[in-house]
């Protein structure tokens, strides 16, 4: 989604629900729009009153596990944890109320990413299952999910980094990692960007696979890409300058 980095297709997920009597539910429509202006305060003061009205909607609570998410992103790195933390226990409610919907796991999946960045070699063995786990989920009850396949290519890109002897200390004495690479991350993305190709993350992602795999040219493409995509979600505008930064080193190698 951070490795995994989060943010998928706000479009999608900017919908106009409607209860039993066909009437529009404004506490969506609200929040949405301020989410899709990047303006995450009225984003949260909307699904804050939603979720006082109905604590069980598993709709608002996989926006409120999105919405932490990308507050943990613009957060300074001491205070990342905390929204990413709440944005997983929002993620795993939301799966209670609702297990048969795809975005849940998506979202509990790269919330897990982002734990897992802090945590110990045993810490992210054992949280590496278990986001290979919600992908598997998610890709099963939503095949056109992209956010889901663009959490998958992030998470194979981070196991291809992972040299030989890591991996074989890993399996003698923390169980070991999940199977899967470079090949496995690109075709992930290559899906991700089918799916949906006006997301900024997924041809990020996509450079930043190549930039790891030594294929400058690519790299630059898809980094090109993104740019001209541009920002979904606010913290992208951070990841546009890193782009721009990465054309130019692999230009300057080349």
């Amino acid at each position: 989604m951070t490795v995994f980095r989060w943010p998928l297709t706000l479009l999608a997920l900017a919908l106009v629900w409607f209860d039993a009597t066909g009437n529009a539910r404004g506490k969506f429509v609200t929040g949405d729009d301020a989410f899709v202006r990047m303006d995450y305060e009225s984003a949260m003061s909307s699904y804050s009153s939603a979720l006082l009205r109905d604590s069980d909607q598993p709709e608002i609570l996989r926006r409120m596990a999105r919405l932490y998410l990308c507050l943990g992103d613009l957060s300074p790195e001491d205070h990342q944890q905390e929204y990413y933390k709440k944005a997983e226990e929002y993620a795993r409610q939301s799966i209670r109320a609702d297990s048969t919907a795809s975005e849940g796991h998506t979202w509990r999946a790269a919330a897990l990413g982002s734990l897992a960045m802090d945590g110990s070699a045993k810490e992210k063995i054992q949280l590496s299952r278990e986001i290979k786990r919600e992908l598997d989920i998610a890709i099963a009850l939503n095949p056109d999910d992209d956010g889901a396949f663009s959490i998958l290519g992030s998470f194979y890109r981070a196991l291809g980094n992972v040299s030989w002897i890591e991996r074989r200390l890993a399996g003698i004495f923390l169980g070991g990692l999940p199977g899967g690479g470079y090949e496995q991350a690109e075709e992930a993305l290559v899906k991700a960007i089918d799916l949906d190709p006006h997301v900024f993350r997924h041809h990020y992602e996509l450079g930043r696979l190549y930039a790891d795999w030594d294929r400058p040219q690519d790299a630059v493409t898809a980094f090109t890409k993104a740019i001209e995509v541009g920002p979904t979600m606010a913290a992208d505008r951070m990841r546009m300058q890193r782009a721009r930064q990465m054309i130019a080193k692999l230009q300057d190698q080349n």
